[in-house]
């Protein structure tokens, strides 16, 4: 099976949250259009420093990643940051990468939002089964 990649629409959850509470217009949510690789090896999102900036997402935290070679790195976590993916939507934190290097969707964000890579047609599909809004596994 080859690469695969979705476009993905990436929001500032806390912008929405202040439309929420009508503290911030709808205009000014910061959103961002993405084609992410979907990485079923990753456990999160994964953005880069320019998407950090474009959201203005803040930094959570620190994490140490283990990258594929074994080596270990030092991340910030930033968040919270939606995930928009055709009829389906997850809140998630990110760990943020150097530059401009290229997003990740990884496995719990594919899980929370009941999306399938499709092996023959070679992409991202809403789950079959369930259609129309996204069935989670609670056991």
């Amino acid at each position: 099976m080859g690469l695969i990649y979705a476009e993905i629409q990436l929001i500032n959850s806390t912008d929405l949250g202040l439309v929420r509470r009508n503290l911030l217009d709808k205009e000014d949510i910061k959103s961002i259009l993405v084609n992410a690789l979907v990485d079923t090896d990753s456990y999160m999102l994964a953005i880069n420093e320019n998407i950090q900036e474009q959201l203005d997402l803040p930094v959570l935290e620190k994490k140490i990643g283990q990258l594929a070679d074994g080596s270990r790195k030092e991340y910030d976590v930033v968040g919270p940051v939606d995930i928009r993916f055709k009829n389906r939507q997850t809140t998630v934190r990110a760990i943020v990468l150097p530059g401009d290097a290229e997003c990740l969707l990884g496995a719990i964000p594919l899980e929370d939002m009941d999306v399938l890579i499709h092996p023959l047609r070679q992409e991202l599909i809403v789950n079959p089964d369930h259609p129309y809004i996204a069935v989670t596994s609670l056991k």
